[in-house]
C-alpha cells in the first residue's frame, strides 16, 4: 500500500511540474527559444573608402531583417585548415540562413594553392550556369586575382573583397580590419609591457605567407608598434598558416637562436603550436608567447597563462557583416563600400568579460560548404 502512495504522489508531482514548464513556455517562450542576436555592433568605416591612411568614422551597424528574394552569393576562402577560417566559415553560413540566401563556399587548401584558388573562380565565370549574383573573396594574394576581379565586373557580378584584401580597383566593396591595426595592437602591447619592465626584448616573429595582403600590413603594424621600444627583431619567418608548417619553422627557429628568444609573435597558428612546443623543451619560463590574431586555442592559452595576450579582428562577425552587405549591393540598397569591427586585444584581465562569439565558431561547430533550403 505504501508503494502505491508513492507512485500516485510522484505521479501527481510529475503532473505539476509539466504543468509549470507548459506554463512558462507559453506565457514567455523566447526565455528559451529566441536566439541572441548578433547586432547593432559598433564599426569602423573608411572614408574616403579604401584610403592607405586608415581615415574612418565610427558608426553603429544594423542588418537587414529581410530580403527581396532568395539571392545566390558564391564565396571563395584560402582555406578551412586553422579555427580562423571556420569562425569566417560559421558567420557566413549562419547569416546565410538567418536571411534565407543561398551561399556556396569553395575553400582552396592553403596560402600555397593560389593556382587553384584561380580556377575556382575561373569555373564560376566559365560555366553555363546560373551565374551568383555575388561573389564574395578572401584572397590568396593581394594581387593574384585582379584579372577576375575585372571579369566579373565586365559581367555586372558585384564583388566584396573580405579579410584578406585585394588590390583591384574594380571590387565593389570591402570588409576587413587594417591589419595594420592588428600588428600595431599586438606590437604596442609588447611595447608597453618591455617599457615597465624596463628590460629589452628579442622577438622571433612569424607573420604569415609571404604575399598575403594582410601579412604585410600586419608587419607594417607590428615594426611602428615596436619603433619606439628596446625591442629586436632576430629572425622574420614567413610560412603558410598550417601547423606542420609553422611548426618546422617554430623548431628551427629554436634550434638555431637557442637561449636568445624572450617572444614568440606571429600567427594564431603559431601560438598554439608554440605553446606545445616551449613546454617540451622546457623553456616556458623562459619564452613568452604573442600572437597577432585570435583563434580557439589562442583563447584556451590566453586563460592558461600561456599566451600574453592577441588582438581580434572578429571574423565571425565580418563574414556576417559581408553577407548583408553584398545583399545590399545586390538590391541596389546603401551601403558601406569599407567596413569592418573595431579591432580589439584580448588578455587575462578581459577575457572573461567579453563575448567571443564575435569570433569563435561554436563548440563542435563543422565546416559547411552550402545552403540551398
Amino acid at each position: 500500500m505504501r508503494n502505491v502512495n508513492f507512485r500516485l504522489k510522484l505521479s501527481a508531482n510529475l503532473n505539476c511540474l509539466l504543468l509549470i514548464i507548459s506554463y512558462f513556455l507559453l506565457l514567455s517562450p523566447q526565455i528559451f527559444c529566441e536566439k541572441k542576436t548578433w547586432y547593432p555592433v559598433d564599426v569602423d568605416v573608411w572614408e574616403p573608402p579604401f584610403n592607405d591612411t586608415r581615415q574612418r568614422v565610427q558608426k553603429q551597424y544594423k542588418p537587414l531583417e529581410k530580403t527581396q528574394k532568395k539571392w545566390h552569393i558564391q564565396v571563395f576562402i584560402p582555406h578551412l585548415k586553422d579555427a580562423y577560417w571556420l569562425g569566417v566559415n560559421y558567420g557566413l553560413m549562419d547569416e546565410a540562413r538567418r536571411l534565407n540566401v543561398k551561399l556556396t563556399i569553395q575553400q582552396a587548401g592553403g596560402y600555397g594553392h593560389l593556382d587553384i584558388q584561380k580556377k575556382q573562380i575561373e569555373s564560376i565565370l566559365k560555366s553555363e550556369n546560373e551565374k551568383p549574383d555575388g561573389v564574395i573573396i578572401s584572397a590568396i594574394s593581394e594581387n593574384g586575382l585582379n584579372e577576375l576581379v575585372k571579369k566579373f565586373s565586365e559581367n555586372h557580378i558585384p564583388v566584396l573583397d573580405l579579410i584578406n584584401g585585394i588590390s583591384s580597383p574594380f571590387i565593389t566593396s570591402r570588409v576587413a580590419v587594417s591589419f595594420w591595426d592588428m600588428g600595431f595592437q599586438a606590437g604596442s602591447f609588447l611595447a608597453n609591457n618591455q617599457q615597465k619592465s624596463n628590460q629589452p626584448l628579442s622577438v622571433a616573429w612569424f607573420p604569415g605567407p609571404a604575399g598575403a595582403g594582410w601579412v604585410s600590413a600586419g608587419e607594417r603594424g607590428f615594426n611602428a608598434a615596436i619603433k619606439e621600444s628596446n625591442i629586436q627583431i632576430l629572425l622574420n619567418q614567413k610560412g603558410d598558416t598550417g601547423s606542420t608548417a609553422q611548426s618546422i619553422l617554430l623548431d628551427k627557429a629554436l634550434d638555431d637562436y637557442s637561449g636568445k628568444i624572450d617572444i614568440l609573435a606571429g600567427t594564431a597558428v603559431t601560438a598554439e603550436v608554440a605553446v606545445n612546443l616551449i613546454r617540451k623543451r622546457g623553456l616556458k619560463n623562459k619564452i613568452k608567447i604573442l600572437s597577432y590574431y585570435y583563434g580557439p586555442g589562442v583563447h584556451r592559452g590566453i586563460r592558461r597563462g600561456d599566451i600574453l595576450a592577441a588582438p581580434t579582428d572578429h571574423p565571425v562577425l565580418q563574414a556576417r557583416i559581408a553577407i548583408d552587405t553584398m545583399i545590399r549591393i545586390i538590391e541596389k540598397k546603401d551601403y558601406d563600400k569599407h567596413i569592418a569591427p573595431k579591432v580589439i586585444v584580448i588578455d587575462r584581465n578581459n577575457i572573461r568579460k567579453w563575448d567571443s562569439s564575435t569570433t569563435l565558431a561554436p563548440r563542435g561547430f563543422k565546416p559547411v560548404f552550402s545552403i540551398n533550403e
